[in-house]
């Protein structure tokens, strides 16, 4: 029916608020239930809805299975998710590469976000791209991301630990030691 092609939005963001919400996996039969109940709600959404395959990446990557969820998150990306899951998508992926051992394309990926509209995800776009980062070596820019980020929940020392975190990527601002 037309109906069950193309549930009533509110309805099924509810249902599938509520299969995570039950999420709880012990061993590998009850990932598999869990995903068979998220393939369930993505199989509701119209064929070319990117929420379908984004939900199902979420479900793989929740379980343990990154590199199931990599080619769904990027199919979810190709069809147009945008806004808030967008950006939660671009953040798993990019750690869905990590975990992959594709370091290089999640710091790709999140560092266009370092630069986006500001939400709640800013800090884990940075905690994410610091991993990516240091799995390549490059610890110094990652922890630079991972103190900038802290230093505004500090209650106090957030100018000083801003500075310095910015003194470990130009080490020759005003104020560094040789």
């Amino acid at each position: 029916s037309a109906s069950s092609r193309h549930p009533h939005p509110h309805d099924w963001e509810k249902r599938v608020a509520a299969a995570w919400a039950s999420f709880d996996t012990h061993d590998e039969a009850h990932a598999a239930d869990f995903r068979a109940v998220i393939d369930a709600l993505a199989a509701e959404v119209p064929e070319d809805s990117p929420l379908g395959p984004f939900e199902r990446a979420c479900a793989w990557d929740s379980t343990g299975h990154s590199d199931r969820a990599v080619p769904l998150y990027r199919e979810a990306l190709a069809r147009g998710l945008d806004g808030y899951r967008g950006r939660r998508t671009r953040i798993q992926l990019a750690s869905s590469l990590r975990n992959t051992g594709q370091p290089e394309e999640g710091v790709k990926l999140l560092t266009p976000e370092l630069v986006a509209v500001s939400d709640e995800l800013d800090d884990a776009v940075r905690a994410t791209l610091a991993l990516c980062l240091a799995d390549l070596g490059r610890e110094r820019e990652g922890l630079a991301l991972v103190l900038g980020a802290l230093a505004p929940h500090l209650p106090r020392y957030q100018r000083s630990m801003a500075n310095y975190a910015r003194l470990l990527v130009e080490p020759d601002a005003q104020g560094a030691t040789p």
